[in-house]
């Protein structure tokens, strides 16, 4: 999912689902404005990376952004009087789902294995049927239908005002009135600025869109099609459209005869770029054009691809092999789609890398009707979903139940929320992994050596001079970010230069241009790692660790700074390969109680595929980043499991590829890696499967709050259970192999937690099934945590592995993660709050109150708006020891300098446990809820010191979770029931004197003790 255009023509390094802010654009400025560039003393007042005053831009689709500032981005889709577009779903069932029932109208759903035939003389008559009911409830509610669904979606879009779908929702024949919404693309793509496509409406001849700096593509040779190719399979792609001439799709092929899609003409597509290989092609705006009134500047109102997102997916997943791809004039090897001989079906929903529900589900209903066997949608929002059964969920449903596999993107919110897209349980939700860690070495002339990245041709080991761009241009055009006509030719030339990252294409061709030798380029906030193609020597240095060690080696060395860049490195940049990608949305899914979200991870950085040169740079194949380009690889191996067993249901086939998958390095975590990463070969022979039915997809489907814990998934996730009670699902396992076979089951993993499987062994001839049951019980796992491991099933032959996750709900429901982030674990003394997850008698405890230990600091100012390092100047470094059996631990910073800017980390030996770092504010927190013992080291760090000398107050407290403090009394009612919010107090029993205060409490209910909160209280001079 990805993209790369914005208001300026900029090639954004987006993970469009991503809301993650990189520093971008000038550097902010503070104090005197006659202060001499590079003059960085605190009283200089000319920082490099200030807060609030620094550019920033999101990691999210460039193209939306170049809409907007285009003036061609579609209205919001219902305004502020409730009037817009709308999705209407009526009552009855499409023709995927449709069993009978209605007189004259025979059962159109295919039976399992089957196909949904819309040709049929069935199908035909019930879809009259639907037609003749919308145009009823159309024609009832005065509106004029717009685009209408029939086949996976039974309803239309309409533009309505706020009266008329309320008059449509008290209709019974309707279902459900949704207004419109808008997604769009996500991969971690490369930030550059790329030349604009065509202006929509002009013309474009083929042999000139086949054009390319990449003309020396060569297919490779062919291998015979067959089963393990994808051959006979379509492949359908919801997505930003196609660039038809690329060598990734140059070979005519005869359309299945199950095949009823059409070739769609349009702007720069005609019927003869559906040569087989794009066996059809079809574009949807109905719902843009309604907004906006055209598309986006640049966009193609046809099937092309003006962006690359659409190509790079469609190529990934069923590419044909291409023996030698140059970017260029450089060689980057053999590529090939995963399932190479399948066809591909193109449904062009986005325009400008954002498109609307309605047009998208008019793809899917065209999708499935036209006749794919799968579907990739490499599509979702900026912050994951945000309800269960959406419009576009149940589309995807009602596919599934037709033999249509759906893969989707997870989305790349990995290091902002973790927020899952795609998360409903019939859809295959892909993570992203590193696979080629592509690394380079940065070796500083005091000889430290910082492991980056990069996909370009380095200097080699030879030492060469190094200078920050804002040492050598002007601060005011942003040379600390190398902006273009930034930097001076003189102070750069032959030099390697360091740039901040804003948007680094623009960067690496000032540098270039102004006869730089190389760029490094780094982030002062830290970001995703993923690289891109310069034509430049480029390494990217992604941590903030990194950008602290960089940037304060350049302020010691600001004359005489040494590097040399290499390719290669010690593995350090990532944990190991293959390894969950760091922009991967991790689990839980944060909407739907029960569903495990990841469903797997697949590869998904730094992946060569084919794109369109009019958003590209003119090339014909690039490298994008992206849980987008991990989607496609599991769509292509579903293909090739479809051809291999053309009778397994979309069901047994995502059973096949999440049982089979295997553990990544670094972590062997189900909320990260899901059940691991992608084994296509172990998934041709499963074994085992475990498959949900129809009628218990259709019934989670019509859930308001639905939980999918008993849902017969290879899977079990239990977000929020109560712990006081042991929990017992069942699994029914299905024998897909060839021979009998007794499997034993196994559980690893799930510390602290008793679980149980019976029968503890079954044994299936082919095709039989057997039930078990799974008893699990917290036993002494912690409460409000995550503990993970997982079930296996061991045959002679084969194994069958399902990932577990369990979250035993103590006082606060629904966390985004077990990140250091305790939501609803501190509160106030005067007003406390919990929110039990557990029914019963309720009884506490507290250790009374301890006092927050203030010490008063001073220290020598660093650079002003400096980076973040432990060993640089402006930085003060104060240890603490936690010892066994402690509560929580408590660090405030302060300053009453208001020209001042603190930022706080908190660490236990190297690892970052939690950082304050707000710049509204010095008044900075951080904070660990039962803390593991051991020495913890708190850094302060003067990002923005107001003189020369930097004078502040670290304040902390470590709580005792056995202590016994300054009585208190603690008031909470008797008893609780679960998801019911509760109030209490916890007084002093005598005057405390003047500062901070903090308590621990604890509850317990039938004998079960569990952890509380974290309480405060503040006590005033006038108090005493």
């Amino acid at each position: 999912m990805s993209t790369r255009t914005s208001g300026r023509n900029l090639r954004r390094l987006a993970i469009p689902t991503l809301v993650a802010a990189m520093l971008a654009g000038t550097t902010g400025v503070a104090g005197s404005a006659s202060a001499a560039p590079g003059d960085r003393s605190a009283s200089g007042g000319v920082g490099y990376f200030t807060k609030g005053s620094d550019r920033r831009t999101t990691l999210t689709d460039g193209a939306d952004r170049r809409a907007d500032a285009d003036g061609t981005s579609p209205k919001t889709a219902v305004d502020a009087n409730g009037s817009g577009v709308y999705v209407v779903e009526l009552a009855e069932a499409p023709l995927t789902t449709y069993v009978g029932g209605t007189s004259g109208l025979a059962r159109t759903r295919p039976a399992p294995g089957a196909r949904l035939d819309v040709t049929s003389a069935p199908s035909q008559a019930y879809r009259r049927h639907l037609d003749a009911q919308r145009s009823a409830v159309a024609g009832a509610a005065g509106v004029q239908v717009k685009a209408a669904y029939t086949a996976a979606f039974n309803g239309f879009s309409a533009t309505l005002t706020a009266k008329q779908a309320t008059a449509l929702r008290a209709d019974k024949r309707v279902r459900a009135v949704t207004a419109a919404r808008a997604l769009g693309t996500r991969s971690a793509m490369p930030l550059a600025a790329a030349p604009s496509a065509p202006a929509a409406g002009t013309p474009t001849s083929s042999a000139a869109a086949a054009s390319t700096t990449d003309a020396a593509a060569k297919p490779a040779k062919p291998v015979k099609p067959g089963p393990a190719t994808g051959a006979g399979m379509v492949v359908g792609v919801l997505d930003t459209g196609i660039w038809p001439e690329s060598a990734s799709f140059a070979k005519k092929m005869p359309a299945p005869k199950t095949w009823h899609g059409t070739c769609q003409t349009g702007v720069a597509f005609v019927a003869e770029h559906c040569n087989g290989k794009i066996v059809g092609a079809r574009y949807f705006a109905d719902t843009w054009l309604a907004g906006g009134g055209s598309v986006p500047e640049g966009e193609f109102l046809s099937p092309r691809d003006a962006a690359g997102h659409g190509t790079h997916t469609a190529s990934t997943a069923a590419g044909l092999p291409v023996r030698d791809v140059t970017i260029d004039g450089r060689s980057y090897g053999a590529v090939s789609g995963v399932a190479p001989d399948a066809q591909i079906a193109v449904y062009k929903v986005l325009w400008g890398g954002m498109g609307y529900d309605a047009d998208i589900i008019a793809g899917i209903d065209a999708a499935v009707s036209d006749g794919v066997q799968v579907l990739n949608f490499s599509i979702g929002s900026d912050l994951g979903d945000w309800e269960a059964n959406t419009p576009i969920g149940v589309a995807f449903l009602n596919a599934t139940l037709s033999g249509v596999f759906v893969a989707a993107s997870a989305g790349n919110t990995g290091i902002v929320s973790g927020a899952i897209s795609n998360a409903a349980p019939w859809v295959t939700t892909v993570g992203a992994a590193v696979t080629n860690a592509n690394e380079a070495t940065v070796k500083l002339g005091d000889g430290t050596k910082l492991v980056g990245g990069s996909l370009d041709a380095l200097p080699g080991d030879a030492s060469r001079p190094m200078v920050f761009g804002d040492q050598a241009g002007s601060l005011e055009q942003g040379s600390a970010y190398c902006e273009p006509g930034s930097l001076d030719a003189a102070k750069i030339k032959g030099k390697v230069v360091a740039c901040a990252l804003s948007t680094p294409f623009n960067s690496a061709l000032e540098v270039k241009e102004k006869g730089g030798a190389a760029m490094v380029v780094f982030d002062p906030s830290g970001n995703y790692r993923v690289n891109s193609i310069y034509n430049f020597p480029v390494v990217y240095l992604n941590t903030e660790k990194q950008a602290g060690t960089l940037f304060n080696y350049l302020m010691r060395h600001p004359t005489d700074a040494k590097v040399s860049l290499r390719t290669g490195g010690d593995g350090s940049s990532v944990p190991g390969i293959p390894s969950v990608a760091d922009f991967s949305s991790t689990g839980p899914d944060k909407v739907t109680l029960g569903v495990f979200k990841p469903d797997l991870v697949a590869p998904g950085t730094d992946i060569i595929a084919a794109v369109s040169p009019s958003g590209n740079f003119g090339r014909s194949y690039d490298a994008y980043s992206g849980t987008s380009m991990a989607s496609p690889y599991v769509a292509g191996a579903a293909a090739i499991l479809r051809a291999t067993h053309p009778t397994w249901s979309p069901g047994t086939v995502a059973s096949a590829l999440r049982t089979t998958a295997t553990d990544t390095r670094g972590t062997t975590n189900p909320l990260d890696q899901g059940s691991g990463f992608i084994n296509l070969t172990g998934a041709k022979d499963p074994g085992l499967v475990i498959e949900p039915t129809a009628a218990d997809l259709v019934e989670f489907s019509e859930t308001a709050q639905p939980d999918g814990k008993e849902l017969n998934l290879p899977a079990i996730s239990l977000r929020e259970y109560d712990g006081t009670h042991a929990v017992t699902i069942k699994r029914t396992l299905t024998n897909v192999g060839t021979t009998r076979e007794t499997y034993r089951s196994s559980v690893s993993g799930l510390p602290g937690m008793t679980v149980t499987v019976s029968p503890a062994s079954v044994t299936l001839a082919p095709g039989k099934s057997a039930t078990v049951s799974i008893t699990l019980r917290r036993g002494s796992a912690p409460w409000d945590r995550y503990v993970t491991g997982s079930i296996t099933w061991r045959g002679k032959v084969h194994s069958a592995r399902i990932p577990v996750a369990a979250r035993p709900w103590g006082i606060t429901p629904r966390p985004y993660a077990d990140d250091g982030e305790e939501f609803g674990r501190m509160t106030s003394g005067s007003f406390g709050y919990a929110q039990p997850g557990f029914t019963g008698p309720l009884t506490g405890r507290s250790t009374g109150y301890t006092p927050m230990l203030r010490e008063s600091y001073s220290m020598p100012a660093g650079v002003y708006g400096g980076v973040f390092d432990p060993s640089a100047s402006g930085v003060k470094k104060v240890d603490f020891t936690v010892p066994a059996n402690t509560a929580g631990i408590i660090v405030e910073a302060n300053t009453e300098d208001p020209n001042t800017n603190l930022d706080l980390y908190l660490y236990k030996g190297d690892k970052l446990v939690y950082s304050s770092d707000r710049y509204w504010t010095s008044a900075e927190q951080a904070y660990k809820f039962l803390p593991e013992p051991g020495r913890y080291t708190a850094y302060v760090f003067a990002q923005v010191p107001g003189g020369p000398v930097v004078d502040f107050q670290l304040s902390h407290a470590i709580i005792g979770r056995n202590a016994t403090y300054a009585p208190a009394t603690l008031t909470l009612p008797s008893t609780t029931e679960r998801g019911m919010s509760l109030n209490f107090t916890l007084k002093p029993n005598r005057p405390l004197p003047e500062g901070d205060f903090w308590a621990y409490t604890e509850y317990r209910t039938n004998g079960t003790v569990v952890p509380g909160n974290l309480v405060n209280t503040q006590q005033s001079s006038w108090e005493e």
